[in-house]
């Protein structure tokens, strides 16, 4: 499982030229899945995402989480994140979970997240979504769950 992870100052979604989805302040995350991932892979990423400590404390340093600043989340499917783009012009997305794991295993990550207290918007799995953001910092990074053994 893949996230990756922006901190950002606002952030929305539009689908259908309809805006679902938007946040003030927080991380926005896209997420994808693979074969591969468990519910123990959602569990890791939700708790990794939950208590990473990307936001400045008083004396300037990383040392506050999202959970410290009463932060939000805007989740967003992301099935390209497992795209192969080696051979050829046309990147295969092969790597992706098929549509109904991935849903699930999404929708499952993003209740870790809410047990956690976080306020957790979302986008429209499977839609064409515009994805609005600006990065604070900017501050982004790729979590991968750990490697299967």
């Amino acid at each position: 499982m893949r996230v990756l992870l922006q901190r950002s100052k606002q952030a929305s979604v539009t689908v259908d030229e309809k805006r679902i989805a938007e946040i003030d302040y927080g991380y926005v995350l896209l997420v994808g899945v693979t074969h591969e991932d468990t519910e123990r892979d959602v569990e890791w990423l939700a708790d990794k995402c939950a208590h990473l400590r990307l936001f400045e404390d008083g004396d300037g340093k990383m040392n506050d989480s999202i959970l410290d600043r009463e932060g939000s989340i805007l989740s967003v499917s992301q099935f390209t994140l497992y795209a192969d783009a080696k051979k050829g012009r046309r990147p295969s997305f092969t790597g992706a979970a098929n549509p109904t794991e991935a849903d699930r295993l999404y929708e499952l990550f993003n209740e870790k997240l809410r047990a956690y207290g976080l306020d957790v918007q979302t986008g429209k799995f499977g839609a064409m979504m515009n994805v609005a953001l600006v990065n604070d910092g900017p501050v982004t990074l790729m979590l991968e769950s750990p490697e299967k053994k």
